[in-house]
């Protein structure tokens, strides 16, 4: 079996580089709602990372954002949607060519995430809960959102660093996938409980920096 380790998306050991400014804390939403404004996903200043581990073995890399928007109300970033090239994909610790070409050919089969008829996957923003009391420097905002990788579509929640200043808005974040509820189940000890030390884990962290101007 092959010793590849499952990597992703929506979304590392290649860390989401900070955001442009500082965050400023979201604010609960006024009693009168102000107009949401849409901020354009810049690709060229977003960042997504990956890491996936298997018993033996780790792989880590990058993917790139090809479009989205934020949608924002005042100060605080309220809703949105973002998608990744599942193409983009490469693993920044492999450096042999060869090796490289290999490991992204089998993460792009249907082993994995079948990008042939699968080229995209999708984050779409449901909530943007601020969490009280957070730091200035500490995730300030709790996002919720619907997932979709392989055409499944799993909710998911994790907390994130959310800003909104002259014109810009970001978020920055960490999420952990579990793979297996997209239906990669490939190398997965949870379903083959007989590969051993040849198993890959079932969860990949990612991590993002999502850079959006408004419209």
């Amino acid at each position: 079996m092959k010793k590849f380790l499952m990597p992703v998306l929506l979304g590392a050991a290649l860390l989401a580089a900070p955001a442009a400014f500082a965050h400023k804390a979201p604010k609960a939403p006024a009693s009168v709602a102000a107009k949401v404004v849409i901020y354009k996903v810049q690709p060229q200043l977003s960042t997504l990372g990956w890491e996936g581990k298997a018993v033996t073995h780790g792989h880590n890399g990058t993917m790139q954002f090809t479009s989205g928007e934020l949608q924002v109300n005042g100060n605080q970033v309220v809703g949105g949607t973002v998608t990744v090239d599942m193409k983009s994909m490469k693993a920044t610790d492999i450096t042999d060519a060869a090796n490289h070409a290999k490991f992204v050919g089998h993460m792009s089969s249907d082993d994995f995430f079948g990008v042939e008829k699968y080229p995209t996957s999708t984050f779409k923003i449901t909530s943007v809960k601020p969490i009280a009391g957070a730091k200035a420097d500490a995730d300030n905002a709790t996002i919720t959102g619907d997932l979709t990788i392989k055409g499944v579509t799993q909710q998911i929640s994790f907390p994130a660093k959310v800003g909104v200043k002259n014109g810009v808005a970001a978020a920055t974040g960490k999420v952990t996938i579990d793979r297996t509820k997209f239906g990669l189940k490939y190398g997965s000890k949870t379903f083959f409980d007989s590969i051993g030390d040849k198993a890959i884990y079932d969860t990949f962290d990612l991590t993002f920096n999502v850079v959006a101007k408004q419209a």
